[in-house]
C-alpha cells in the first residue's frame, strides 16, 4: 500500500462543473476502478490508484466523525450524499459532493462501493468547511482516536440540531442552485 508524507499545501485544485468524478473499490475500500477525471484531480496515475486503500485521497482536514457516518450508512447498505475534502498526491487539495452507493452481486451480497463526485457550489463549501472545523476542534481536544470519533460525532449530532445529515446537506444543496 502507498504510504505519503505529503502536507496539505493549501493550493486549491477544482474539476469541470460538467465532469464527473467516478471511482469503484471492493468493499474493503481498495480502489478496483478511478476514471480520467479522479486521476488527474487526485494527480495520480492508474497504476499508483488502483489496488490502494480510497482513503489514499484522505485530507488532515476531513472529520474522522463525517467517516464515521459515512461507513455507518454504507453499512446499513444505503447510499449516502456527503460533500469531502480530499488531498492529491501532490497536496493540493479539492471538495467534491459526493454519492457512495454500496454495489451488490446477483446474490445481493456486498461487491464493492461506487462513488460519483461532482463539484460543489462555493458557498456550500464555505459553510460546510465551518462545520467541519467546528467538529474537528472537538476531535483535536482528545487524546485517542477512538474518542476523538465519538467526541466528534457528538459535535456533529450537536450542530445537525435534530436534523439528519442528509436533511442538512439537501438544504444546502437546495439554497445553492
Amino acid at each position: 500500500m502507498r504510504t505519503t508524507t505529503q502536507r496539505p499545501t493549501g493550493v486549491e485544485r477544482t474539476f469541470g462543473a460538467d465532469e464527473i468524478i467516478v471511482t469503484k473499490t471492493d468493499p474493503r475500500g481498495v480502489l478496483t476502478y478511478a476514471n480520467e477525471v479522479f486521476l488527474r484531480t487526485s494527480a495520480l496515475t492508474e497504476a499508483e490508484a488502483i489496488g490502494q486503500p480510497h482513503n489514499i485521497i484522505r485530507h488532515p482536514d476531513m472529520p474522522q466523525a463525517v467517516f464515521k457516518l459515512l461507513w455507518d450508512t454504507l453499512g446499513r447498505r444505503e447510499e449516502i450524499f456527503a460533500y469531502v475534502v480530499n488531498m492529491a498526491s501532490d497536496g493540493a487539495h479539492y471538495w467534491v459532493f459526493a454519492h457512495v452507493t454500496p454495489s451488490f452481486g446477483p446474490d445481493g451480497k456486498l461487491v464493492g462501493y461506487h462513488s460519483n463526485r461532482r463539484l460543489p457550489e462555493p458557498s456550500v463549501v464555505a459553510e460546510v468547511s465551518r462545520l467541519y472545523e467546528r467538529i474537528r476542534s472537538a476531535e483535536q481536544q482528545q487524546g485517542s482516536k477512538a474518542a476523538a470519533v465519538e467526541a466528534g460525532w457528538q459535535a456533529l449530532q450537536s450542530e445537525l440540531a435534530g436534523r439528519t445529515y442528509d436533511e442538512f446537506i439537501w438544504a444546502l444543496t437546495s439554497g445553492a442552485r
